[in-house]
């Protein structure tokens, strides 16, 4: 017998309480997704989800499971296409292609007709990957738990530990991009035209004070600075539309929020920007997922300092 339609699809934002009731009366229509990660100790987030998460989740490794396995791209050289095709970005983390993580999907189970609910334990830093991944794929009904699993567990959510569940596999098909992804190439040649570049990285970074992960420290020229860390409030979750609204029309100050083009380091912490500026209203923006790091890989591209 088919899967009926999910009623409702969350596209965006998704509260404990929401996700509560959807799994009681949907739950084998609903996937919930654990990306906790941790970029100095690659190996935290599977340690954190075997201690502890939601009941039934999936763990999504940043590493191995949401990039490419075969390395970062650089300047002057090139990565050899294997089984489903090279890399969809370069950068520290390259994006899989889509092909892949249609494999990946399907080996844990998740169809097409699912609601997929993405989490972490750091201010969306890594679930944002996920969930801009899935919209790429060309699945809308895609959700960041606002609040993470710090919230879940103050609400009183079901978790567990050790290793997630076993699934059947199924048939995740591809679908046109929700998304749109930038190339390197495409953001420089538009770096005359009114494109408009956020970078989530930290302002010491940004102006170049600081390059703890790169060869070379600076920003795409032109580029604005709003930190990822900018759109969580004190209490954990997402601020407010209006709030956020508010700040994005104060950064970009008269440029056109259709120009819009996001980068961080590597293509993961830019995500909580982009979600953000949908949560406030603005329709969907563009991500550069090789950000600085694919950038300045290349010393004929110029960089920006202050």
């Amino acid at each position: 017998m088919a899967t009926p339609p999910l009623t409702t699809a969350y596209t965006t934002l998704i509260t404990v309480t929401q996700l509560q009731a959807l799994q009681q009366s949907s739950p084998q229509q609903v996937m919930v997704f654990d990306c906790s990660f941790d970029l100095t100790k690659p190996t935290a987030g599977a340690e954190q989800f075997a201690q502890a998460h939601i009941a039934g989740a999936v763990y999504a490794n940043l590493d191995k499971d949401l990039s490419a396995p075969h390395g970062a791209l650089s300047h002057g050289q090139s990565i050899a296409a294997t089984d489903l095709g090279p890399p969809a970005s370069g950068g520290r983390h390259p994006l899989p292609s889509r092909e892949r993580f249609a494999v990946w999907l399907s080996q844990v189970g998740f169809r097409n007709d699912m609601q997929a609910v993405v989490y972490d334990r750091n201010g969306v830093n890594y679930a944002g990957r996920l969930w801009w991944m899935l919209k790429w794929a060309g699945h809308d009904a895609v959700a960041v738990l606002d609040g993470g699993l710090q919230a879940w567990q103050a609400a009183g959510g079901a978790v567990e530990a050790g290793e997630p569940a076993s699934h059947f596999q199924s048939n995740f098909e591809l679908r046109p991009a929700l998304r749109t992804l930038k190339t390197a190439a495409q953001v420089q040649q538009a770096l005359c035209t009114p494109q408009t570049i956020i970078d989530a990285r930290a302002p010491a970074r940004y102006r170049g004070e600081v390059e703890p992960l790169d060869p070379v420290a600076g920003h795409i020229p032109g580029a604005l600075n709003r930190p990822f860390t900018s759109n969580i409030g004190a209490d954990g979750h997402f601020k407010p539309a209006a709030e956020l609204r508010a700040e994005f029309d104060a950064l970009l100050a008269g440029h056109d929020p259709q120009t819009v083009v996001h980068q961080c380091g590597s293509g993961v912490s830019a995500l909580p920007n982009l979600i953000a500026m949908e949560i406030a209203g603005y329709a969907p923006t563009a991500l550069f997922a090789g950000s600085w790091s694919e950038w300045c890989s290349d010393p004929s591209r110029p960089v920006e300092r202050g």
